[in-house]
């Protein structure tokens, strides 16, 4: 079955669709939360317990009743010392009990006063203010309740995530399965670094950028190297991508050239959608399935292959991961350059923030300059026809936003 959009689609009308496409894997894994980073949580994350579980002390000091100090210069004999990991026996009114960062309160103790406020006098302490009942106490359940969630599903666990899990005892963590990627580049002329480049030979950069940028989402990777132009080895590595994995990746060979045999293999073997999307670099996009697989053709230019991975099949893989959150946040950042000749297409323009707050472009922004890519900390978001001036405020999505 084949399936062919003639006109040019909008970016956002693209990417909606691509995302329409995407249903979250439904296994969950019980994950150690010790080894938890980057995997994404499958279901709401509740506190078997509250934080702090007790009053306690948030600084080093004195814990007495607020009305045994009347005055500053009240003198209270010490009756305990409370350090973090113990607790104290019932307060002692009238007195008042040494307690350091973090110790829970003794029973009928309702302030700390902090040390530098503090004189001892042999076995006694002079309180040189006047405390109101409260200070210096975190109350037990200020920070956490029991049963409330700490982390909604969806959420992408973190360092910050993990180390919250972890504070209130979580030692395993309900994750969605990493999402099974198949990758593999076509084209007869690609080489691998390290061999000999023939005449007409190039290195597969593809190769090394789309593995990088698949693990780095967390994707449990298949890396299928290089297929030869051929069609029955593009069915044959079709067929073997499409067994026990979620989503395969190609880049090249989604054209209509006498060489170009990912199209027809594609529609061999499933269902083939060619989408001519109104973003440059990147333009020709291919999305199918194959048996249970989706399937996402990148062109085969580096810059092209890179830009529209990041801006297209990034946010697929976020859904089909279960994330909440998909789109990019974009900064508004003051344009140190000129852009008068624009795109009628949705432009992403390799640019990088300079010392003044400002955003520079690369000088050439040919689909061919990888080193672009490499030199630019972000992508310039510019709407179709849309020309820029230097001072005018320009969208700009951050790697950081782009690459985890």
């Amino acid at each position: 079955m084949r399936l062919m959009n003639t006109d040019m689609l909008s970016f956002e009308a693209a990417l909606a669709s691509l995302l329409d496409k995407a249903g979250p894997v439904r296994e969950i894994e019980l994950c150690d939360t010790l080894v938890a980073a980057g995997r994404v949580l499958a279901s709401d994350l509740r506190s078997p317990l509250s934080v702090p579980a007790l009053d306690t002390s948030s600084m080093d000091g004195y814990a007495l009743r607020a009305e045994d100090v009347t005055t500053p210069g009240t003198r209270l004999p010490v009756s305990q010392r409370i350090p973090a990991g113990s607790v104290g026996h019932a307060h002692t009114p009238g007195s008042a009990a040494r307690i350091f960062t973090g110790a829970p309160l003794p029973g009928g103790a309702d302030t700390v006063v902090m040390q530098e406020l503090c004189e001892v006098d042999g076995d006694a302490v002079i309180i040189n203010h006047l405390p109101r009942a409260g200070e210096a106490v975190r109350q037990a359940g200020s920070e956490i309740s029991a049963d409330t969630v700490l982390l909604p599903a969806g959420t992408l666990l973190n360092p910050q995530a993990l180390g919250l899990a972890a504070s209130v005892g979580i030692a395993q963590l309900p994750v969605s399965r990493r999402v099974r990627v198949a990758l593999f580049s076509t084209g007869s002329e690609l080489v691998m670094p390290g061999q000999p480049l023939p005449p007409g030979g190039v290195y597969n950069s593809n190769r090394f950028q789309l593995r990088a940028l698949l693990e780095q989402l967390g994707c449990d990777v298949t890396d299928l190297g290089i297929v030869p132009d051929r069609f029955d080895a593009t069915r044959e590595a079709l067929r073997t991508a499409s067994e026990g994995h979620d989503l395969i990746v190609t880049s090249g060979g989604v054209s209509v050239g006498e060489e170009d045999h990912v199209k027809p293999a594609v529609e061999a073997e499933g269902v083939l959608e060619i989408w001519k999307i109104a973003m440059k670099p990147g333009k020709p996009l291919a999305y199918g399935r194959v048996g249970a697989a989706a399937f996402i053709g990148l062109p085969g230019n580096p810059v092209s292959s890179f830009v529209t991975f990041l801006m297209m099949v990034r946010p697929f893989i976020l859904k089909t991961q279960g994330l909440g959150r998909v789109v990019p946040r974009a900064l508004e950042l003051r344009a140190d350059f000129d852009w008068p000749r624009p795109d009628k297409r949705r432009e992403f323009l390799r640019g990088r923030r300079n010392d003044k707050g400002g955003v520079e472009l690369f000088p050439h922004q040919g689909p061919a300059a990888l080193s672009s890519i490499v030199w630019a900390d972000g992508l310039v978001d510019v709407p179709p026809g849309t020309p820029i001036e230097a001072g005018q405020s320009v969208s700009f999505i951050p790697y950081s936003d782009l690459i985890r």
